[in-house]
C-alpha cells in the first residue's frame, strides 16, 4: 500500500510539473501571470503602505482635481483623495469578490453538475432543467436583478455573481463526468462497494478538474469586470469604497477636462481582466493532454 501511495503521489507531480513546463513555454499566458502576480501583491500589501482613512478615503478639498505628478502618481479626484492610493486599495475589493464569488458559484454549480451528472435519469433531467431556466437569463442581467433585490453591499454581490454563473459551472462539471462515470476504474470502485458519495469525491472530481480550472480562472475575470459594471450602475460597493467601477462612475461629471480620474480605474479593471484571460487561455492548453 505504501509503495501504491508513493507511485500515485510521484504521477501527480509529475503530472503537475508537466502542466507548468507547458504553461512555462506559453509566453503570453507568463505575461498575463506576471501582470496579475504585481496586481495581486498591490492587493496584499495595500495596508502595509497606505493608511485606508487618511490615504484612501480622507478628503482634502484644497488638493482636488490635481493632474497627476510626483506627489500623487496618478493624481487626486474631486474630493482631493489620491486615485493611485483608491486604485491599490480597490484591487483587494475587485479581487476579493471576483474570487469569493467565483468560488461560492463553483462549490454550488460544481456539486449540482457533479450530482447531475453522476447520477443522470430524473435527477440529471430536474437539476438541468432548474439551470436552463437560470441561464435562459443573461448572467449580467441577473446579477442586476439579485444585485438590486438584495441592496448594495459586498457579500450581496457576491451572491448575485455567484448565482448567475452557478449554471456555467454545473455545465463544465457535469460534461466530463459523465464520460469518468462510464470508465472502468469507477465500474471497479461500484463492483468492490465504495459508495456514491466516495466515488464522485475520491474518483470522478479529480479527474475532471482541468476544465473547472479554466472555467474558474477566466469566471474570475468576468465576474470583476461585471462587479465593476455593477458599482458603476449602484447597485454594488458604495462611496466611498474605492472600487473601481465607483470610481468610473464618480469619474463621469470631469471625464472631459479631467479624463485621468477614468483613465486610471479603466486601466486597471482592463489590466486585470486582461492578465486573468491570458492566464485562462495558456492554463486551457497546458492541461490539454493532446497539446503535449
Amino acid at each position: 500500500m505504501n509503495d501504491i501511495a508513493i507511485s500515485n503521489q510521484f504521477k501527480k507531480r509529475s503530472q503537475w510539473a508537466d502542466v507548468w513546463r507547458r504553461l512555462k513555454r506559453n509566453k503570453m499566458a507568463m505575461l498575463g501571470l506576471v501582470v496579475f502576480g504585481i496586481i495581486a501583491l498591490a492587493s496584499i500589501t495595500a495596508p502595509i503602505f497606505l493608511d485606508y482613512a487618511t490615504d484612501v478615503i480622507g478628503v482634502d478639498l484644497r488638493n482636488r482635481l490635481q493632474p497627476p505628478s510626483a506627489s500623487n502618481w496618478f493624481g487626486t479626484d474631486e474630493l482631493g483623495r489620491d486615485i493611485f492610493a483608491r486604485v491599490v486599495w480597490g484591487s483587494r475589493l475587485s479581487l476579493t469578490i471576483g474570487f469569493a464569488s467565483a468560488a461560492f458559484s463553483l462549490l454550488l454549480g460544481g456539486f449540482m453538475g457533479a450530482i447531475a451528472g453522476y447520477n443522470g435519469g430524473v435527477i440529471d433531467n430536474v437539476l438541468m432543467r432548474i439551470m436552463d431556466i437560470f441561464q435562459a437569463i443573461p448572467a449580467t442581467l441577473l446579477a442586476i436583478i439579485i444585485a438590486a433585490t438584495l441592496g448594495p453591499s459586498t457579500t450581496n454581490m457576491v451572491i448575485a455573481l455567484a448565482v448567475s454563473f452557478c449554471p456555467s459551472f454545473a455545465r463544465v462539471m457535469r460534461a466530463p463526468i459523465l464520460v469518468i462515470r462510464e470508465t472502468e476504474y469507477v465500474e471497479a470502485a461500484r463492483a468492490i462497494g465504495a459508495k456514491p458519495r466516495t466515488i464522485i469525491f475520491s474518483h470522478v472530481i479529480p479527474n475532471c478538474l482541468a476544465p473547472v480550472i479554466v472555467q474558474t480562472t477566466l469566471s474570475v475575470a468576468i465576474m470583476i469586470l461585471i462587479a465593476s459594471g455593477l458599482s458603476f450602475l449602484g447597485f454594488g460597493l458604495q462611496p466611498p469604497a474605492p472600487e473601481w467601477g465607483s470610481m468610473l462612475a464618480g469619474a463621469r461629471g470631469h471625464i472631459r477636462d479631467h479624463s485621468f480620474m477614468a483613465l486610471f480605474p479603466g486601466l486597471a479593471i482592463m489590466l486585470t481582466i486582461l492578465s486573468l484571460n491570458l492566464l485562462g487561455d495558456g492554463l486551457r492548453d497546458a492541461l490539454d493532454p493532446r497539446l503535449k
